[in-house]
């Protein structure tokens, strides 16, 4: 089966999947003498052909986009994509067997991924999603293409991928909570209380929780404390600036309808005279 496009013609190699909105496929291009090969996926839904590049159109990319190619054929739409041999996080992730250290590298190479990806985020949400996410032996992480195209929805924004992204990354660390791993617990109940808005944030959170790489970094361990307890200092906070503003309101009604505030004239007095010494002239 070929392909042909304005600027090459793709040979499919092999089949990855077909379905009714869609089918993916790996291809080389004709002519090309570097081995690379592309994953091409065939639209076959005309509103998921408008859906997609109507997506692509509102995402206002900026760098490098992924998407190396783009043409009709006939009734349907083909997107080239690169294509990389396939290493899925699902089965090749194995977190019992790896360090804390280890486990954070891997989620916040993840996230780096995803900020990266130049993608749109309808899209990338589908990659996540889907579970198209791989790893290399070097612990690096990155997407495949490949996906299926009827659960594509426009209105997925960054908040979406990145809620998403979280969830993931609480699964990854799991094999870590019985050694009470901070960055898990830390992200375990950020994701059962609120999501997260934007990658910053989870980034954020995940660095600062991060296991210490070097034992001594006191640093990193004050900053990890105050990760794993934000929630409580919060709430401490909270509760301070409720009693001062009570406070102040206190004062301030008793001054404007007595004149005087009685409690801190007494605590005034008190300090006059001082044994035997008087400080009034």
């Amino acid at each position: 089966m070929v392909f042909s496009s304005r600027k090459s013609q793709y040979t499919v190699v092999a089949v990855i999947s077909r379905g009714d909105i869609n089918d993916c496929y790996v291809a080389k291009r004709e002519g090309s003498s570097d081995g690379s090969q592309y994953t091409l996926i065939l639209i076959k839904d005309h509103d998921t052909i408008k859906n997609f590049l109507e997506m692509y159109r509102r995402s206002r990319i900026s760098g490098d986009s992924p998407l190396i190619d783009s043409f009709s054929v006939e009734n349907d739409y083909v997107l080239v994509y690169p294509y990389r041999q396939e290493r899925l996080l699902k089965d090749f992730y194995v977190g019992d067997a790896m360090t804390v250290t280890e486990c954070e590298s891997v989620c916040i190479n993840l996230i780096m991924s995803c900020i990266s990806s130049n993608l749109p985020y309808p899209f990338l949400y589908l990659l996540i999603k889907q579970g198209l996410i791989n790893i290399s032996k070097d612990g690096s992480v990155y997407f495949g293409y490949a996906a299926d195209l009827s659960e594509l929805d426009l209105s997925k924004g960054e908040k979406h991928c990145a809620s998403e992204c979280a969830a993931l990354l609480v699964v990854l660390l799991e094999p870590k909570s019985s050694e009470k791993s901070v960055s898990y617990e830390l992200l375990l109940r950020r994701t059962r209380y609120q999501s997260y808005d934007h990658y910053a944030e989870l980034y954020r959170d995940l660095s600062i929780a991060a296991a210490p790489t070097e034992k001594g970094s006191l640093l990193l361990r004050i900053k990890s404390f105050f990760a794993r307890n934000a929630d409580t200092f919060f709430g401490i906070l909270f509760w301070i600036c409720l009693i001062l503003v009570i406070v102040a309101l206190t004062m301030l009604i008793s001054h404007t309808f007595i004149g005087d505030i009685p409690w801190l004239r007494l605590f005034f007095n008190s300090f006059k005279e001082i044994g035997t010494e008087t400080l009034l002239q």
